[in-house]
């Protein structure tokens, strides 16, 4: 089961780059639009003008298009995270949050119904492996920034940031908002309200 959820091969030419490109986005829309049950290879493929054909020389199934879309979007946002961290090291820790806080909440923003529809992937594909690496992999950058502020830092306390954030973020992004900024002062307030406790 696992070979069926990888890649067949990486696209090495620019065209072949952008085949896979639109492969990938056409998924995206109609995950967002219609939901895991209309997603099929022939769908995905019209959708993204390409052949079948095509879109087999890279991928065995729609199983392997939605790991691609988890784990491009895993890693945009542990990337996105450690520049934020790296952006602020000299920065007081509040300043810090925001940066991060930025990063997570453009990911989930720009398509929140892609994000919820990838979530709800996981539960299905066998990346119990892979998801547990990147919970830990962002659970040790949440602990790093908190570490940087005044606060007792635990591991329930890092868990605790976690889920109040992803709470938030993810129920904005489903009602629809849009207006990032406020989003995060939000969230700001929320976590250092925990923290201040």
């Amino acid at each position: 089961m696992t070979q069926a959820i990888n890649k067949r091969k990486s696209p090495r030419q620019e065209r072949a780059q952008a085949t896979v490109a639109f492969i990938l986005e056409a998924s995206a829309h109609i995950l967002v639009e219609r939901g895991h049950g209309a997603l099929n290879t022939n769908q995905i493929a019209m959708r993204a003008g390409v052949s079948v054909g095509s879109l087999y020389q890279y991928f065995p199934n729609k199983e392997a298009i939605m790991t691609e879309l988890i784990r491009q979007k895993r890693e945009r946002m542990l990337t996105g995270v450690d520049m934020a961290l790296a952006d602020t090291e000299a920065d007081l820790f509040e300043a810090a949050l925001n940066a991060v806080l930025e990063v997570i909440i453009q990911l989930h923003l720009h398509w929140p119904n892609l994000a919820l529809a990838l979530d709800q992937a996981e539960a299905f594909l066998p990346l119990n492996d892979e998801t547990i690496q990147f919970k830990d992999a962002l659970k040790a950058k949440i602990e790093h920034l908190l570490c940087r502020s005044e606060f007792t830092v635990s591991e329930q306390t890092t868990q605790d940031v976690i889920a109040i954030s992803k709470g938030m973020i993810e129920h904005a992004g489903l009602a629809g908002e849009t207006d990032e900024v406020a989003l995060r002062r939000r969230v700001i307030r929320a976590v250092m309200g925990y923290l201040s406790n």
